[in-house]
């Protein structure tokens, strides 16, 4: 054989990478190429224009290898360190950031053929395997050495390793190891399978004797006929496989450390230390095996034969002794059935000399004319002229076959075909590709002559007969296309098509539809969009419309996976309706498959702009897919078609559906409703920074949730509020800090416009707690968290009034209140909690009984004793803890609501607490007795806590309050000067039975007139109720005057004095104050007027309750929840319940009343000042009296306190 001719000069280059390039691949669509370079980058080319559509990067090393899965879609590249990156195959932007899949250079990357597994080998001695879904490793690595190369099978149920002292192939399902040898001497560098998957070549080192020099890659053609290999020779050789012989060298000035084929197999590309792509032409003919390559020839294969005819002729008038244009003409002659021409020139040509093309063109138009016997022995002539030459023998077998066949010797063709596959394993590509054509031309020819079993078992032969599926096999077999005529490039989907339409036509729905999925899954890319019109039997229009009618069944079903298949069948088979794309999207949506439902959207849309249907599937689509924004805007045409639509009843779907614009209103609505009960201002516990409600609103509106919130709300049986109101809550949601301060806090001037997370704000008091704060609520799932610390601006005056007046509201809507025990380590013992200080601040009341659910944490930041219980509400030991503590019991925290009634058990909670302020404990009680007053920090104590009470009394008549002993206010003598007044519990004054009750007023019927009691209750019932007028209480009450008071004297240095008082209709009683009272007695009288009074109490005309409603923010429980009678712990008189008013006539409850009045009670002592009013005179114990005889007539009148 001739020496080789290195050809030097490329068809074209590509420059763009810095330094060598490393890793090259072609995408199935054969319009773009990327590479990978020691310059640490990919680019993504444009083979036709030669232009870089994108230079991607992101690795921190050089690229050294590269694979693009086979649908195209993603890039996967490995570096010198170890990392991984994966790329969108269309965009090139990255998927994923640099990802550690090895310690060390990644030698090889490969993708399983489905996509879904990425094999990734490097020096570490470890083949690992990656999800490409999640792009997390999956199962355990394969341990297999030093590893240069992983490949996947075409079929991927194999994967070959190439290491340096071996190969070695395992099953990738089970990871188990089914073959190992040792290949090459030493290194085994690269490998790369057969198309078909049956053989496996590998590329060596220069120390192996068989290989001419360091083999760096190799690369096989799509057909599984030519192999290219580049060495450090700087040579890239191009050889056939089936003779083992080189066929072409391309020279380069530079070493070669990357190769591949183009997708169709015409060109190889190449890249190297000269940091360029070099692109070479695979010479023409590099697959024909015995005719030369002419325009004759080329003209044969394109099916233009007159015109093959005309060149021959004339070559043949040229040199009457041309006996190989003899030959070719015959051929031509014999594909258009001109046998006895085709004949006459076979003769000629072997009379002038004999060749082998001379006997094949005789013996195939011997087979024309019906001559086998003879036509056999041409062809056993012709084949002396193979002089060893295996692959033209075979190749000469095959013609006869072809020939015979055509001859009708259908069996002894087939047989040929077999035997000749079976005898040699190298001409089986061939064989297999004969027999699918023989195997098309029967089952064509049954199915013509409605023979459909026989037809569908005949493509169904040539369909197993395994003719690889790649669209550009006939560039190996080119000769059969010249001599036969034969569409090698549709023939595997020829054979797929008329088996669907074969089983089909037999009313063989289902095999036919799986016949359909096997071909849609086999065949190439290229091939799927080149589907024939079948010419005999049914119609392609015809099948399409019967797979579509049985996937609106399967669709009108739910099942989906049926109708998707039978949708895509009809497609398949024939330029389908925008209803079969409609529907087969509608199939998708069901099955979740959003990108593909979004696909057949867009067609539908392309097919019929006009309507509505495209965008509403393209709106499912993309709200399926979460892409929220685009789904909106496909909603918004959607119903600008259907405004549009010319006919009426398209119209008046538009009915049904909400414009964006009216469910963006209605979540505005709840929005507000939502944050009316919430804190101005907010900490982002993911951003750490401070938020006001408009960038509260903001947030929400960009969240993903409030997109899907709107892209699935359009139409009006949609529109849910409570559903509205959900995503709402859950977004907007806070956690409530409640905490003791502790020398400096963090202000909102300290982090405004700042993250609490940012280390320059370390220097900042309290910072750390906060931070911690921010870190548990966002650990919880909160976005949103409060500190009384920093989200109040202290110096805007009306922010600070109406959060002091909201921030009961505010705990109590809090989705969780976190309670941090900065004195309560995580080595405490129990009690711990019972003992801290932050029992003691004033704030906390309201913190401990607003919240629904509350958390304790220890100074670390951990649950108190690790109690995991959701709300330690319900945890019994620490409610009892805080019980011992506080003396609130956990019932009195789960039904607390705002209210005036029992005020002065409120006033007991708060009268051991303290607050920085003196001023705060009146303030930190605004929120539990429900009511909104003017913060003004810098007024005294008791004048804010008298601004308080005396709201109270003036609100809603409660007068426990006055239940006090200790130091008169200067706000009013009737109020104490301090919240400690209210220490001591109220005095409990002993029940009278139901039983006793019934006995007294059967004693009374006997002694009093009746008409006595009934103007003593209609005179108390007529009383007003207690007011305040410019600090001064207009007190009802019942009024005894004080006719004599005495000292009673102790032998002890006294502070406070006792008195023996003694007045009208009252039993003598004893007083102890501090103040100095003068005393008179009948005999030695005084000015001054005493009187003794009983606070007129309401409670005690036993009138029906009426539910008191607070004006105090939205607390929304029910009122089952809350509703409960007014507490009066001072004249709790009856164990029984209260008695309805329709119960008794006005008779007995008037009596009732009597029977009250007649028990012991509190009384005020109060001194008439000279301008006619009155002071109370205040007492360091209560003061109890009871009337002498409850007969006698009693003062009812209002006395004017000071």
């Amino acid at each position: 054989m001739s020496q080789l001719i290195p050809s030097i000069t490329p068809l074209r280059t590509f420059g763009g990478h810095e330094d060598t390039v490393q890793a090259v691949a072609v995408f199935p669509d054969r319009r773009r190429m990327v590479t990978g370079s020691k310059d640490k980058t990919l680019r993504l080319w444009d083979l036709e224009t030669g232009v870089v559509l994108k230079k991607m990067e992101g690795h921190h090393n050089e690229v050294s290898a590269l694979v693009v899965s086979r649908d195209g879609q993603i890039i996967a590249s490995g570096d010198d360190g170890g990392e991984l990156i994966a790329w969108h195959g269309e965009t090139g932007e990255s998927l994923t950031k640099p990802m550690k899949a090895h310690s060390y250079r990644i030698n090889s990357v490969d993708f399983c053929p489905d996509g879904r597994m990425l094999a990734i080998c490097s020096y570490t001695s470890t083949t690992k395997f990656w999800c490409t879904r999640t792009w997390q490793m999956q199962g355990e690595p394969i341990d297999c050495g030093f590893v240069n190369c992983v490949l996947y099978s075409p079929s991927g149920k194999l994967l070959a390793i190439a290491t340096d002292d071996n190969i070695q192939i395992y099953d990738p399902g089970t990871r188990e190891r089914v073959a190992s040898f040792k290949g090459h001497t030493n290194w085994n560098m690269r490998l790369v399978w057969t198309p078909d998957g049956t053989q496996l070549l590998s590329g060596g080192d220069k120390d192996d004797p068989t290989i001419r020099d360091y083999i760096r890659t190799i690369a096989i053609d799509p057909t599984g006929t030519l192999v290219a290999s580049a060495s450090y020779d700087s040579h890239v050789r191009l050889g056939r496989l089936s003779d083992r012989r080189n066929i072409s060298i391309f020279e380069h000035s530079f070493s070669r450390f990357s190769i591949t084929f183009s997708v169709d197999g015409r060109h190889i590309l190449s890249g190297g230390t000269d940091k360029k792509i070099s692109e070479w032409e695979v010479p023409k003919g590099a697959h024909s095996k015995i005719l030369p390559i002419t325009t004759a020839y080329h003209a044969c294969v394109t099916g233009d034969l007159s015109t093959a005819e005309e060149l021959l002729t004339q070559k043949i008038h040229t040199d009457a002794n041309d006996h190989t244009s003899y030959a070719h003409r015959s051929f031509v002659m014999a594909r258009q059935h001109k046998w006895d021409h085709a004949l006459e020139d076979a003769i000629k040509s072997t009379s002038i000399q004999p060749s082998l093309t001379g006997y094949i063109s005789k013996g195939i138009a011997l087979c024309g004319k019906g001559l086998v016997r003879e036509a056999r022995a041409a062809f056993d002539v012709a084949s002396i002229f193979m002089k060893e030459d295996y692959a033209t023998s075979h190749f000469l077998l095959l013609i006869k076959a072809v020939a015979l066949f055509n001859a009708d010797q259908h069996n002894e063709a087939m047989l040929l075909v077999l035997e000749l596959s079976a005898a040699s394993p190298d001409a089986d590509l061939g064989c297999r590709v004969v027999e699918t054509c023989l195997r098309v031309q029967l089952g064509t020819k049954a199915l013509g002559d409605a023979r459909l079993d026989e037809a569908a078992d005949h493509f169904t032969a040539a369909v197993n007969a395994g003719a690889p599926s790649s669209t550009f096999i006939h560039q190996t077999y080119e000769d059969l296309t010249v001599l036969f005529g034969w569409d090698l490039e549709a023939l595997f989907l020829t054979a797929h098509q008329k088996r669907s339409q074969a089983l089909l036509s037999a009313g063989k729905a289902d095999k036919a539809l799986e016949a359909h999925k096997y071909m849609m899954k086999t065949i190439d890319k290229t091939a799927k969009a080149s589907c024939l019109v079948w010419s005999n039997g049914k119609s392609a229009q015809e099948c399409s419309v019967l797979y579509a009618a049985n996937g609106d069944v399967a669709l009108a079903a739910s099942d989906y996976d049926r109708a998707i298949d039978l949708y895509s069948a009809a497609i398949t088979l024939y330029s389908a309706s925008s209803t079969t794309f409609a529907n087969r999207s509608k199939a998708k949506l069901g099955k979740m498959l959003w990108m593909e439902a979004l696909l057949d959207a867009q067609k539908v849309i392309e097919l019929d702009s006009l309507s509505y249907l495209g965008y509403n599937l393209k709106r499912a689509a993309l709200h399926g897919a979460q892409r929220y924004d685009e789904a909106i805007q496909a909603f918004r045409t959607m119903l600008s078609k259907l405004d549009d639509a010319p006919d009426i009843q398209t119209r008046k779907l538009r009915q049904q559906y909400l414009r964006p614009s009216q469910v963006e209103r209605a979540i505005q609505q709840v929005i507000n409703a939502q944050l009316e009960n919430a804190p101005l201002r907010v900490l982002d516990t993911t951003t750490g920074l401070v938020c006001d409600r408009e960038a509260q609103i903001s947030a929400f509106k960009m969240s993903t949730e409030y997109q899907e919130l709107l892209s699935s709300t359009i139409t009006r049986s949609d529109f849910h509020t409570k559903r509205i109101e959900e995503v709402v809550r859950r977004n907007l949601q806070y956690a409530m800090l409640s905490h003791r301060w502790e020398g400096r806090e963090p202000l909102l001037q300290d982090i405004q416009d700042k993250s609490v997370y940012d280390l320059e704000l370390n220097s900042v008091g309290g910072m750390t707690k906060l931070r911690s704060f921010c870190k548990t609520a966002h650990d919880a799932g909160y976005n949103w968290a409060w500190s009384d610390t920093c989200c109040i601006d202290k110096n805007i005056s009306v922010e600070l009034q109406e959060s002091v007046n909201s921030m009961f509201v505010w705990y109590h809507h809090s989705a969780l209140t976190i309670v941090y025990l900065s004195d309560v380590p995580p080595s405490s013992k129990s009690g711990a909690l019972a003992k801290s200080a932050w029992n003691t601040r004033g704030w906390t009341v309201q913190e401990f009984v607003a919240p629904k659910i509350i958390l304790f944490y220890q100074n670390n930041w951990t649950l108190y004793f690790d109690d995991r219980t959701p709300n330690h509400m319900e945890s019994i030991s620490i409610m009892q803890e805080l019980k011992d503590a506080t003396g609130i019991d956990r019932s009195a925290v789960v039904t607390f609501r705002p209210s005036m009634s029992g005020a002065r058990e409120k006033l007991h909670w708060a009268s051991t607490r303290v607050t920085t302020r003196r001023e705060g404990v009146a303030y930190s009680l605004f929120g539990i007795v429900g009511i909104p007053l003017p913060v003004d920090y810098g007024e005294k104590q008791d004048k804010a806590l008298g601004r308080l009470l005396q709201e109270i009394v003036a609100r809603s008549g409660d007068i426990t309050g006055f239940d006090w002993v200790g130091k008169s206010s200067d706000f009013n003598s009737c109020l104490p000067a301090s919240i400690t007044s209210y220490e001591a519990p109220p005095y409990k004054l002993p029940s009278l039975p139901e039983d006793e009750i019934q006995s007294s007023i059967f004693s009374l019927r006997k002694m009093v007139a009746v008409d006595f009691a009934s103007n003593l209750y209609t005179q108390l019932r007529n009383m007003r109720a207690p007011r305040f007028a410019t600090q001064r209480l207009h007190l009802p009450c019942i009024v005894f005057n004080v006719r004599e008071v005495r000292r009673v004297r102790s032998p002890a240095l006294e502070t406070h004095f006792t008195y023996r008082v003694k007045a009208d209709g009252l039993h003598d009683l004893l007083i102890t104050t501090e103040e100095t009272l003068v005393q008179f007695w009948p005999a030695r009288p005084i000015e001054q007027n005493l009187v003794l009074v009983r606070p007129w109490d309401r409670s005690l005309l036993e009138l029906p309750d009426f539910v008191e409603s607070s004006d105090f923010g939205n607390i929304t429980e029910s009122e089952e929840d809350h509703e409960t009678s007014p507490s009066y712990p001072s004249h709790d008189w009856s164990s029984g319940p209260p008695v309805k008013q329709d119960v008794y006539d006005l008779e007995l409850r008037a009596l009732r009343l009597l029977v009250r009045l007649g028990q012991p009670f509190s009384v005020f002592l109060l001194a008439q000042q000279r301008s006619g009013e009155y002071k109370r005179i205040a007492s360091d114990h209560d003061i109890i009296g009871q009337v002498n005889d409850i007969r006698n007539p009693m003062d009812i009148s209002t006395i004017e306190i000071l």
